[in-house]
């Protein structure tokens, strides 16, 4: 077990939260402590509150802290996330990142997201450790689990000048678990409700004194809480090497596996206006459905500081993913009859490959008598994707809405290949920071990318190649008047693909790719000797030339001709005392189509100034934890999600949510926890996303009993 220090007050409601230390990962989420000293010798802060002097590299790659970066940046800790009993990467971003929510759904990985009034992995780009997977049809599927990683940062606002097209609403990056040079251990077994079963391990340490290493596996499984075939099982594996070739320079080799077969259900029909009770726990999917994603990352990175003022990085990845599913997606009652008309009868498999290099240099010095950092760097990459189908999808049937005939799968086209793509993509990038004095300082970015895309589709006889480039800048500036507290604003621009890039259609291909710019203006500060953080931001984004998925035909688009949202968020953190801990945040937005038109039965109807699909104008987020025993840690987590609309007319709509959370730990030994942990405790009937047809609907109220060990 790691050494750990911790400066305490010698008050008595210090000695009631001193034990719970001992419980090392998990338990620093509540414990008023200020330092603690982690594996490999190097301190940092305690994994509490919204970490705004924690040193990031996904807001900025000059290693800013969120103080220091002129944006808006949530860094939130593993430990906290396990803490919370979040076992999944959607779970741990919407209930803790300000204003993010899901979107989830089977066909786009059980991984999409909507920021700032966007939606999908088109404008919500995912990263793992830095690289980010060129999305093939709107699917993500790794990672999803969190015990493997140390932190999660969420930047909101445009983040292409970093990462490329694809990040107009920001971008979420999972940072795993590093190789160490002290031994670290621990493990965890859960058994749940529903079946549900847990493994973890956690291992890291010295293989020799320029060596270490971490290995990461994690099992789940469960029957499910929809009937029939509502089980699940996955898992995850993440194993790294590092070695200090000398002083100066690491090597780490990483492979990371996920392997998921989820829940094989798409959705509850709507009868009116509802899901009734009835039907809330019953699969509409035939007999033999399936859903599986396999997904393999390899990278190996290399650091380089030939002085105290430069630093060299390089990043080789290769990334591959395969993925099959075969169900029937689209469930309507139909009132004449009271049967569930079943359609979509949808088989695909995805192979992908992408592979990649990303190289920077850092440098430090002064212009002009100026302290100032530049960096400048590029990244190419070769991405193939394939994709066969039965389209265009056909076969239908009826059931029972109560004894349902699950049937078996109607494949009308047969499966064939109907989407070969090749993309070849390069990128130039530079940052600079700049200190004009003391308390001000310029941060300025600008990135020029030029994928080329090749598709071709077979059944459709078509084929083109195209050059899709795009400038993106960002220039910012932070003052602080006095520690701890920054002011800051910022313009940035960003650039979308109309789709996901590397299954560009032959219509999409007409056009460029979507543009935006977004102006933001905010504060962030510590406050009470640190027991206190805070942020406010206030933005404008506009995005125009875009398109958007057309509910209850999800293989079809709508061309939008401009959308923007406009908003506040405000975040805050505080330890109230040596037991009590509050974290809440809120995010209010005002999103709409500006220009938006289509042609429905001969006629053109507008829907501007109407609320974009799946975009809520209300999310807020509140924990609440309290050390009341020696040993023992409450927490109670509450999820509020506004209301959206299912369609472009906004004519349906979908209710909001509030969900209940709370977790109760026993520091059994000081090596060994219980914890108990509770998911909407109120058992809400809610939807995650949906349609006109059907809702796809968040767990029912569950309870999970977990043991956690360090060694």
């Amino acid at each position: 077990m790691p050494a750990r220090r911790a400066r305490r007050s010698t008050t008595f409601a210090a000695s009631l939260a001193a034990p719970l230390f001992a419980a090392a990962p998990g338990a620093a989420d509540d414990i008023a402590l200020d330092v603690i000293e982690v594996a490999g010798g190097r301190n940092r802060e305690a994994a509490l509150g919204l970490n705004l002097a924690t040193t990031s590299r996904s807001g900025s790659r000059l290693g800013l802290t969120p103080l220091e970066t002129p944006a808006s940046l949530d860094i939130i800790a593993g430990e906290t996330i396990r803490a919370r009993g979040q076992t999944t990467i959607e779970e741990a971003v919407t209930q803790n990142a300000v204003g993010i929510t899901s979107v989830a759904a089977p066909g786009n990985g059980n991984l999409a997201f909507t920021a700032r009034g966007f939606a999908g992995p088109s404008s919500v780009q995912q990263l793992y450790d830095g690289t980010r997977l060129y999305v093939g049809a709107g699917t993500v599927t790794f990672p999803f689990d969190t015990w493997s990683a140390e932190r999660i940062e969420v930047l909101r606002g445009p983040a292409s000048v970093l990462y490329g097209e694809g990040a107009i609403g920001g971008i979420i990056n999972v940072v795993p678990k590093k190789p160490v040079f002290s031994p670290v251990g621990e493990a965890r077994a859960a058994i749940g409700q529903d079946g549900v079963a847990r493994l973890a391990l956690d291992s890291g340490g010295p293989v020799s004194e320029a060596m270490a290493y971490r290995f990461n596996l994690s099992g789940n499984r469960a029957g499910g809480w929809v009937r029939p075939d509502g089980d699940f099982r996955n898992l995850a594996l993440s194993a790294a090497l590092t070695w200090r070739a000398t002083p100066d320079l690491s090597v780490t080799l990483s492979h990371d596996l996920g392997h998921n077969e989820p829940t094989r259900y798409w959705g509850s029909p709507l009868v009116g206006t509802r899901v009734p009770d009835r039907l809330r726990f019953t699969n509409y999917n035939v007999q033999d459905s399936q859903i599986a994603w396999f997904d393999n990352w390899t990278q190996l990175r290399t650091e380089w500081n030939p002085s105290p003022d430069i630093t060299v990085r390089n990043t080789a990845y290769r990334l591959s993913t395969e993925r099959h599913w075969r169900d029937v997606e689209q469930y309507t009652y139909q009132p004449a009859t009271g049967l569930i008309r079943r359609d979509d009868y949808i088989e695909i498999v995805h192979r992908e490959e992408q592979i990649g290099n990303r190289l920077d240099a850092t440098f430090r010095g002064s212009l002009f008598g100026l302290k100032t950092t530049s960096l400048v760097g590029f990244d190419v990459n070769h991405i193939d994707f394939r994709r066969d189908s039965n389209a265009p999808f056909g076969g239908e049937s009826f059931v029972d809405p109560f004894i349902v005939a699950q049937g078996r799968f109607i494949n009308l086209a047969g499966t064939r290949t109907d989407i070969v793509s090749r993309t070849r993509q390069a990128s130039v990038f530079a940052e600079n920071r700049l200190e004009l004095t003391p308390q001000l300082a310029l941060v300025t970015g600008v990135r020029y990318d030029a994928p080329t895309v090749s598709v071709s589709r077979p059944l459709a006889a078509s084929r083109f190649e195209k050059t899709f480039d795009s400038v993106s800048y960002r220039v910012g500036a932070v003052y602080t008047p006095v520690p701890d507290f920054a002011l800051y604003a910022q313009v940035a621009t960003a650039a979308d693909p109309l789709g996901s890039l590397v299954t560009t259609s032959v219509a999409q291909s007409q056009f460029g790719l979507a543009t935006g710019e977004q102006v933001e203006a905010g504060a962030k500060g510590l406050f009470d000797n640190g027991r206190g953080e805070w942020t406010f931001a206030a933005y404008h984004i506009r995005k125009d030339n875009l398109l958007t998925p057309i509910p209850d035909r999800p293989t079809e688009v709508a061309a939008v001709g401009s959308q923007s949202s406009r908003g506040v968020e405000v975040a805050f953190a505080y330890r109230l005392s040596e037991a009590w801990r509050i974290e809440a945040n809120t995010a209010l937005l005002r999103a709409r189509y500006d220009n938006f038109s289509q042609t429905i039965d001969g006629a053109l109807v507008s829907f501007a100034g109407r609320v974009p699909v799946d975009v809520p104008q209300r999310v807020t987020n509140v924990w609440l934890s309290f050390a009341f025993a020696p040993g023992w840690v409450a927490r109670l987590g509450v999820n509020d999600v506004g209301p959206v609309f299912s369609d472009f007319a906004n004519a349906v709509r979908r209710p909001g949510y509030t969900l209940l959370n709370a977790t109760l730990d026993w520091q059994v030994t000081p090596t060994s926890r219980l914890s108990l942990r509770g998911t909407n405790l109120t058992d809400q009937l809610y939807a995650v996303s949906g349609n006109s047809n059907s809702w796809l609907l968040g767990r029912p109220r569950s309870v999970e009993l977990a043991y956690h060990v360090t060694f």
